[in-house]
């Protein structure tokens, strides 16, 4: 996924299309020359639709799309023929995105399948035409109601990507690294602070053909859930993740004291997202002997599953692959 090519977060305006109105007009043929009405229906205006795309996994094609508009709907017709609906439009999007107001925040909807479905500005009615109106003290009504008004909004779009296992750490934890050595993703990779800019998707094979997704967030700093470094923006990729697996590396000043300021960054953006399941895993364990190790294990949180490992030399990678595969079962 390239830097320029992840694009997470859209807004544009939403109109959908108006209703035809009703018509006026009354039979008229040779021998029947007072027929009664007979004024068709307008037709319905064009919906704004989102439809889930599993093929997808950027809204970078909506990125210069300021407006969309749906087509209104035609006008009623003699002989109750009714107009012709407004042509719909339908945006497919990546699975994962969730439609906001953007005047309120509120979510509007989230699309969670391939395939799904939902309007997003439901188009104006078709107005009734004069046929409706007859009564037996009104048998030539010369009204007919007029097509409702489309909608206009605004709307964000938000990417949150599904991942069974997502990455946390501080930038150089070896997220990437990570990734790179047990999928077939290949993230950039450098010893610099923020070289993950976007969110990076990974297929990990397990055992007997079975596979999770993992997905590494770009590196939270403290002070990230007010907006901080990188975090904040990229923080909302984590909500969907069944397993958060945090990442310190071997040769932190504390390890204990970089999960607790993860843990409280995460609480502080979402306190739902301590609800989920937890793994700690400390990377660059190839750094460490057998004494080391026993040692740090005394600054490790109880009660939190916990492994040493190292991608690089790929020592206690399979049984890494195993905590995971039984967390997420």
């Amino acid at each position: 996924m390239a830097t320029s090519n992840f694009i997470d977060y859209v807004k544009f305006c939403s109109r959908s299309g108006a209703g035809g109105n009703g018509s006026v007009h009354f039979r008229r043929e040779k021998h029947v020359p007072k027929g009664g009405p007979d004024g068709g229906d307008g037709g319905r205006g064009g919906h704004i639709i989102l439809r889930g795309n599993a093929q997808l996994w950027t809204l970078l094609h909506l990125k210069y799309k300021k407006h969309v508009i749906a087509g209104r709907g035609k006008n009623g017709e003699g002989a109750r023929r009714k107009g012709a609906d407004g042509e719909d439009i339908v945006l497919e999007v990546p699975v994962g995105t969730v439609a906001r107001e953007a005047d309120t925040g509120a979510t509007r909807l989230e699309i969670t399948a391939d395939g799904q479905e939902f309007v997003l500005t439901p188009g104006g009615r078709g107005g009734l035409g004069n046929d409706h109106f007859k009564t037996a003290t009104n048998q030539a009504p010369h009204y007919a109601q007029p097509g409702g008004e489309g909608v206009e909004e605004w709307i964000i779009l938000e990417l949150k990507l599904l991942a069974d296992v997502g990455l946390v750490g501080f930038p150089n934890a070896g997220k990437s690294t990570l990734l790179a050595s047990i999928s077939a993703a290949r993230p950039e990779i450098a010893d610099y602070a923020f070289t993950t800019l976007v969110p990076n998707l990974g297929v990990v094979a397990y055992r007997d053909d079975k596979s999770f997704v993992m997905a590494d967030i770009p590196g939270i700093i403290e002070g990230a859930a007010e907006g901080k470094g990188l975090g904040l923006r990229f923080l909302r990729h984590i909500e969907r993740n069944a397993i958060l697996l945090f990442l310190v590396p071997a040769d932190a000043d504390h390890i204990g004291e970089q999960y607790r300021i993860l843990l409280s960054e995460l609480e502080r953006y979402n306190p739902e997202l301590l609800d989920k399941k937890r793994i700690l895993g400390i990377s660059k364990a190839d750094l460490l002997d057998a004494e080391l190790m026993k040692a740090l294990d005394a600054e490790i949180p109880k009660g939190v599953p916990h492994l040493f490992f190292s991608a690089v030399s790929g020592y206690q990678l399979a049984r890494l692959k195993d905590l995971i595969w039984n967390a997420l079962q």
